[in-house]
């Protein structure tokens, strides 16, 4: 594997800056969804540069390939929770554009990096 950084992989800088926007949004939830809806947004929102990084630094390409499964699902999941949260008016739209942007942002990073990596271990 490449000896680059993560913090050197864009997907991991906009996972981040996701990460921080969902922080913020989940401030404007209602106090009822603290321990419900937010704790679970804030989870899939680490997850997401959690398992870049994490897989970036494992010793196989193999194991590299997982984590980005792993934060492809998180991604999904934090997608899901978003339309949750305009679907229950506790967001408008304005306030997921940003978050819903980012979070297309990274899966087209990730689906193309899933595709490249298993074609290399394929071959």
């Amino acid at each position: 594997m490449s000896t680059r950084d993560h913090k050197d992989l864009i997907v991991w800088q906009k996972s981040m800056d996701l990460l921080i926007e969902i922080y913020r949004l989940v401030k404007k939830l209602p106090k009822e969804e603290t321990y419900a809806l937010s704790d679970q947004m804030r989870r899939a929102a680490v997850s997401i540069p959690s398992n870049i990084s994490e897989g970036r630094g494992r010793s196989s390409e193999k194991d590299y390939l997982r984590f980005l499964f792993i934060a492809r699902g998180s991604r999904a999941e934090l997608e899901t929770q978003l339309m949750a949260c305009l679907r229950l008016n506790y967001l408008g739209d304005d306030d997921v554009e940003t978050a819903l942007s980012l979070s297309s942002e990274i899966s087209s990073m990730l689906n193309a990096m899933i595709s490249k990596l298993s074609l290399k271990l394929k071959a």
